[in-house]
């Protein structure tokens, strides 16, 4: 079967939903998002791509700081809210429990399983975002989220975005082992 073209709406296809948090005017703000990757391991570095237009921005680039906190799907309401209400005219912090960490300028959600406080290392201008790269400096969860001392997935829960969709999925289930189940295909050698 051929393949078909299929556009390019919602071409990074699912993505991971997480909570900016940012502070502005003296003022936790929190923005939700979904394009966010890794982009470096030692140190540990993590880009988030926001519109030039969004108030959180401001907060990043005043503090030099900001945080990425992952919620679980029972707060999909939540987070909608998040994207959808500019922290300009309403405050959004209301809805959470707000901690600091080490930077005592990325504030996060103590609500969400999972929170990485971050360092601005750069901003890359884009033609309508701003990419964010900041330095993990440290990382926050409740015990009930970890298994021998590391964040479970599963227990986490968090879900994706389909941005083609305009939908929320959960993540579904374990598939296999990272850097081994692979080992299981053979293939000739060049």
């Amino acid at each position: 079967m051929e393949k078909l073209e299929v556009g390019l709406n919602g071409c990074a296809f699912p993505m991971p939903c997480a909570i900016v948090g940012v502070e502005v005017n003296d003022r936790p703000n929190y923005l939700t998002i979904a394009w966010l990757t890794m982009v470096n391991s030692k140190p540990p570095y993590l880009g988030i791509a926001l519109g030039k237009t969004r108030y959180t921005n401001q907060g990043i680039r005043e503090n030099g700081s900001f945080s990425v906190n992952i919620p679980s799907s029972n707060m999909v309401e939540v987070t909608d809210y998040c994207g959808v209400v500019s922290g300009d005219k309403f405050d959004k912090a209301q809805k959470f429990t707000t901690f600091y960490g080490k930077l005592k300028t990325a504030p996060m959600i103590k609500e969400c399983p999972y929170n990485l406080e971050c360092r601005l290392i750069e901003t890359v201008e884009l033609p309508s975002n701003q990419f964010f790269i900041g330095e993990i400096v440290a990382g926050y969860a409740d015990e009930q989220y970890l298994t021998n001392g590391v964040p479970d997935l599963k227990k986490i829960d968090p879900f994706v975005l389909s941005m083609a969709h305009a939908r929320y999925f959960g993540i579904g289930e374990y598939l296999g082992k990272a850097w081994d189940i692979g080992k299981k295909c053979t293939a000739k050698k060049k």
